[in-house]
């Protein structure tokens, strides 16, 4: 505890502050149980807090907007370390404000899905300085085996796009190949077993391919929130002048299942929308 630093609200705490984006089992995994504290509370209560929210709105809930904002309990020296999906023009404001209280901020989404998460070797993409990353290090090795920094804040949101255009393409042309060999009445787990080692071969095929075929979604990573991260990519290449196709189907895609009550299955859910 920072001695002598006192406000109306209580102590603040040099503390680390770890809000987690809602991935429901992957955040489950990393954070075994919620907490029913204010984040205000949780930060002096704690040292250190825990928080999952589903949208940026709810982010700035938690750590900066009313009463009991984390921002309240954080003395100059804190470090958040923010594993949401959220626009990096988001996460950029939020180190902007956190910085005029003299609060380091990295974003640092994560991917690789709850069988990441239960083992330990999700990969972390990080934007913020680099000594704020060092500082960070030790509890980042604890999440994901893999840590990479990509530049500023925002930079991790930035190549967290990315991947979800990598996870849209990849699903839906799984997806569309199992919805393919089926109508052609292949033996479809020989023929996943025979091309996963080839060029087709991908982390869908090999971990979802299974599920489309019995028709069966379990999380994973929820098809609404994938759409809801699509978004942030399209909004992203939409700012740079450029459309991507695939991605706009599969968003569209998406929609349709989530209208139909599918939103909460796994992404590759995508394979009921192929077949038909």
């Amino acid at each position: 505890m920072s001695a002598g630093l006192r406000t109306p609200r209580g102590p603040r705490l040099r503390t680390w502050v770890h809000i987690v984006f809602s991935h429901d089992p992957v955040a489950e995994q990393l954070l075994k149980s919620p907490d029913v504290l204010s984040p205000l509370q949780q930060v002096h209560s704690k040292g250190i807090s825990r928080w999952w929210r589903p949208w940026a709105s709810a982010v700035r809930q938690v750590l900066i907007e009313g009463e009991a904002a984390a921002i309240h309990g954080l003395a100059p020296g804190s470090l958040v370390i923010d594993f949401s999906t959220i626009a990096p023009a988001t996460s950029e404001a939020l180190a902007n404000e956190l910085a005029q209280r003299g609060v380091a901020y990295l974003d640092a989404p994560v991917t690789g899905g709850t069988e990441g998460a239960k083992a330990g070797t999700l990969s972390v993409l990080v934007g913020g300085a680099a000594e704020d990353l060092e500082r960070a290090r030790p509890l980042l090795a604890a999440v994901g085996s893999r840590i990479s920094r990509f530049g500023a804040v925002g930079a991790g949101q930035r190549v967290k796009a990315v991947n979800q255009v990598l996870v849209a393409g990849s699903y839906a042309a799984v997806a569309e190949a199992m919805a393919l060999g089926q109508r052609l009445g292949l033996p479809m787990q020989q023929v996943c077993a025979a091309l996963g080692d080839g060029a087709a071969g991908s982390w869908a095929l090999k971990h979802r391919a299974a599920n489309m075929l019995s028709n069966n979604y379990p999380l994973g990573f929820k098809l609404a929130l994938h759409r809801k991260d699509l978004a942030i990519a399209l909004a992203a290449a939409a700012e740079t002048g450029l459309q991507l196709p695939v991605s706009e189907k599969v968003a569209a895609i998406e929609e349709a299942l989530m209208a139909a009550g599918h939103g909460e299955e796994d992404v590759s859910a995508l394979a009921r929308w192929f077949a038909g």
